[in-house]
């Protein structure tokens, strides 16, 4: 059911995108439009991965070079049946991590070094299960392709506030897009991509904690860390943290800003830490 429920919110947000299009530039438009998004599908498909590695300038190690690190995420890929991903290191503050990859046989696990310094081997392999989880589950392609076109439908937006304060719509619906319609979408577009964006993300996240609970083999490891995170994430800020790709991370990097609270794409970890612990009753 939360597969259908996926591919319907991102067929919604796909449908919604092309419309866009036609409302700002009528049967042109909305052709630009269909085009583009299976261009940007084609590109997070394939490339997603080494774009947001390189955006956090992960690096990748070696058994040798991070032993405990590189032992948990193989006993635990084991244990789930799952392929060895790659494993990288981001060398920042903010205890953080995520997963990435457009299947689990090109998948890789990416922590900071301030996750590792705070966290106990237990409460680490609650993480990785849950990032092995989303790679089970290919969450991260899914919630790659929603950033992808919700950030498409913003870029749209902007158009269309340009285009409106320029005088760039003709008036014939066949050949561009209606102004009124125009600047309605430039206030709601974002909006309502957004909203979709977070109805994707925070869905995902419930079935990872969960599924990482079970691939670590206790949900209190993941509860335990949620707490320490929750709590770092709002003391250590995350200065190249992208709004983009926030919602690839276990816990929201830029949770320590207000505004972002109101519009995160991560459920409530008050509400994550309660479902693990009803878990283990």
């Amino acid at each position: 059911m939360n597969t259908v429920k996926t591919f319907v919110l991102l067929l919604t947000l796909t449908l919604f995108f092309v419309w866009l299009g036609g409302a700002l530039g009528g049967k042109t438009g909305m052709t630009f439009a269909l085009i583009f998004a299976g261009m940007m599908n084609f590109f997070a498909y394939w490339f997603s991965d080494r774009v947001v590695l390189a955006m956090y300038r992960a690096k990748e190690v070696t058994e040798a070079e991070a032993p405990e690190l590189y032992s948990i995420v193989r006993r635990l890929a084991q244990k789930a049946n799952m392929p060895m991903p790659r494993v990288y290191i981001i060398h920042a503050d903010q205890p953080n991590a995520f997963a990435t990859g457009r299947n689990p046989k090109h998948a890789a696990v990416a922590v900071t070094t301030g996750i590792m310094n705070i966290l106990s081997p237990e409460e680490l392999s609650g993480v990785i299960g849950h990032e092995l989880a989303h790679i089970k589950h290919r969450d991260i392609l899914i919630s790659t392709v929603a950033a992808t076109i919700a950030g498409a439908i913003s870029y749209l937006a902007q158009m269309a506030q340009w285009a409106f304060i320029f005088g760039g719509f003709r008036g014939d619906d066949d050949e561009g897009g209606n102004p009124i319609v125009a600047f309605l979408m430039m206030i709601i577009a974002p909006i309502i991509a957004l909203i979709v964006q977070m109805a994707i993300s925070r869905s995902r996240e419930f079935a990872a904690d969960a599924g990482g609970a079970r691939i670590a083999g206790n949900p209190r490891y993941l509860a335990s860390a949620l707490r320490k995170l929750e709590w770092a994430s709002q003391k250590v800020p995350m200065s190249n943290a992208n709004p983009a790709t926030s919602h690839l991370f276990i816990v929201n990097p830029l949770s320590g800003k207000n505004l972002v609270k109101l519009f995160s794409t991560h459920p409530p970890i008050e509400e994550r830490i309660a479902r693990l612990e009803a878990m283990s009753l």
